[in-house]
């Protein structure tokens, strides 16, 4: 049966999924979405407000009428979504809410930076994803000797022709992992921004259009500074998240060096989704409903860091629209067509702590202290129930 969020809300519950038929599914539509929330007229009439308000309704969500039937549609995301996470888990260990960050990013085509120690897993987890779909795949290696055009391409003479054919960089794949990103000079790491904004690499005067899907994961240690170059404001602000991987727990470690003393899980990986299926389903984020009032809240926790008395600067625009677009995301992967609070007190610290600038000048501390911060706001805001 589906499970019931901390707000109340039924999602849909991927083992049932698995377990069920189609038709079983249609016969317990009902009790698959019984709860969701009401619309301002649904609220006129009925004359009931908030999240957890029970009622009987279409269960197909106008918004997702160009999907299909939403019930099939939504149970057949969910056990895409499902096998996706599930193939990553075989080369990751007990990170399964890394997994899901990484995958709210990559269905709201947009891009994840993984900070933490080395060895933790960073490069891991996005050769997971990568070898999970049947897409291009390129690892940069930033070095401080690495140039623009070796991550977008250069023509080149070709003296047969007598002209110049362009050489496309290894930007130009699905799933880019620019490992280290902090050890090359801000010129090169300027040769990201338009690629990860526009989806395009110019060239001589020229635009070449990314692949589609197309999502970069990239890699830093926060904790050393010798040889290494900050990222700007301006580039962090195209990562939709910034996730710490964090150290396994003992079990999962343990089950970690029993696996690779005699096999390398990661080989044994196969794609389980194609690109057009990443493609379709990150349309389908575009139409999960976002209530009034959880914008709202959103621009309340936004307006919130813009007078917050420890920070230089608040969230832009960008961010709150970035926010945003991840609770869509992570509501379609918890098997919903609609949005709720807990989506977005989830996503918040991920998705606007590197987005603040605050008033310390300890660089070594600058990080927690912009996710207490988030922390704090999220406490002292009014959670809308309506």
């Amino acid at each position: 049966m589906p499970k019931r969020t901390q707000s109340g809300a039924l999602r849909l519950n991927p083992n049932y999924v698995n377990r069920k038929g189609r038709k079983d599914w249609a016969k317990d539509a009902k009790n698959l979405f019984s709860e969701v929330p009401l619309t301002g007229r649904e609220l006129d009439r009925k004359g009931k407000s908030g999240y957890n308000s029970p009622r009987s309704r279409t269960h197909e969500d106008s918004n997702f009428r160009g999907y299909g039937t939403s019930l099939f549609k939504i149970m057949s995301y969910t056990e895409l979504i499902h096998k996706l996470e599930t193939n990553i888990a075989q080369a990751v260990f007990g990170k399964s809410a890394l997994i899901r960050r990484c995958l709210v990013a990559l269905f709201a085509a947009e891009h994840v930076l993984l900070e933490d120690v080395p060895g933790v897993g960073k490069t891991l987890i996005a050769q997971a994803i990568a070898k999970s779909i049947a897409g291009d795949f390129r690892r940069i290696q930033f070095t401080p000797d690495l140039l623009p055009a070796d991550i977008t391409g250069s023509s080149i003479y070709e003296t047969g022709s007598k002209s110049f054919h362009f050489v496309r960089g290894a930007i130009f794949a699905n799933i880019v992992l620019a490992d280290e990103i902090n050890r090359t000079t801000p010129r090169t790491q300027s040769a990201m921004l338009e690629a990860m904004n526009e989806r395009q690499v110019s060239v001589d005067g020229t635009t070449y259009p990314l692949p589609n899907p197309f999502m970069v994961i990239a890699t830093e240690n926060p904790m050393e500074f010798e040889g290494t170059y900050p990222l700007p404001e301006s580039q962090l602000d195209r990562f939709l998240l910034r996730v710490a991987v964090g150290y396994p727990d003992r079990q999962n470690e343990a089950n970690i060096l029993k696996t690779h003393q005699t096999s390398r899980p990661l080989d044994a990986l196969q794609p389980v989704l194609t690109s057009e299926q990443i493609v379709e389903i990150q349309q389908a984020v575009s139409a999960v409903r976002v209530d009034d009032s959880i914008t709202q809240y959103i621009l309340d926790i936004v307006d919130a860091t813009r007078s917050h008395e420890d920070l230089f600067v608040g969230v832009s625009t960008r961010g709150a629209i970035a926010l945003s677009r991840a609770v869509q995301s992570l509501a379609l992967l918890e098997g919903r067509t609609f949005a709720v609070p807990d989506d977005v007190k989830s996503l918040a610290v991920a998705v606007l702590a590197h987005r603040i600038v605050p008033k310390s000048i300890l660089h070594s501390h600058q990080r927690r202290m912009e996710e207490s911060i988030i922390e704090r706001l999220l406490e002292t805001i009014a959670v809308p129930v309506a």
